[in-house]
């Protein structure tokens, strides 16, 4: 497949699946926890075969996951996005400590729990002076995957954020025992059934079980 990308997007179909193109490579994504049950790092699965176009399930009632096979128009799905088109800086409350400051769009969280080992990624932003505090405070936000979580240097004034190629996960949780979102990475755009555009985002997840309040972002209700 070509590795040029620069057509790539994502759009929202009204009521229906979402629309990759652009030889976007998918594959599975596993939340892998320590022993305390913490996630701590991300884990490839399976890798699928590589389309220059493909649609993925929005309803989460699809017979042949992760692609549509047309239910949505049975069912009646109703896939109407709710999300606000407000930049995510515009939704975030910012905690500010020594070394790093936090952004933290709840909004958009996706229920990974990256956040919450050694006492969660706020209270290690507040230590940032302590060099173990800060490393995993930094591990915590760039494990976020919907970008909810960014950590910004405070001597740059600029974020701190994973190199990601643009590709798509599907994530999977074991230890929720569940499947999560459609990640998308590397700033793809998404583009609404509206046609207007999302701020492109280096960060995000989109819904893939059909109940998310915050279409098309998951709110982590498959949880």
């Amino acid at each position: 497949m070509a590795k040029n990308r620069s057509n790539c997007k994502v759009v929202v179909m009204r009521n229906g699946p979402y629309l990759v193109s652009g030889s976007l490579p998918l594959a599975g994504e596993v939340i892998v926890s320590d022993g305390e049950g913490y996630p701590v790092r991300w884990s490839k699965g399976h890798r699928y075969a590589d389309q220059e176009r493909y649609t993925l399930c929005r309803c989460g009632q699809s017979k042949n996951k992760p692609y549509c096979d047309g239910i949505h128009a049975e069912i009646g799905f109703d896939g109407t996005e709710t999300a606000s088109r407000k930049k995510c800086l515009e939704q975030a409350e910012k905690t500010s400590g020594p070394d790093l400051a936090l952004t933290d769009a709840q909004e958009l969280c996706a229920a990974a729990r990256f956040c919450d080992r050694a006492g969660g990624v706020w209270k290690l932003t507040m230590e940032s002076d302590d060099p173990k505090s800060k490393e995993t405070a930094i591990q915590e936000a760039c494990n976020c995957p919907s970008g909810r979580l960014v950590v910004w240097d405070k001597k740059t004034g600029k974020p701190i954020e994973p190199q990601l190629e643009p590709s798509i996960s599907l994530v999977e949780d074991p230890k929720a025992k569940v499947n999560g979102p459609i990640w998308t990475k590397g700033g793809i755009p998404l583009e609404s059934s509206d046609g207007t555009k999302y701020e492109i985002r280096n960060r995000v997840t989109l819904c893939r079980c059909g109940r998310s309040d915050n279409k098309p972002f998951c709110d982590g209700s498959h949880i």
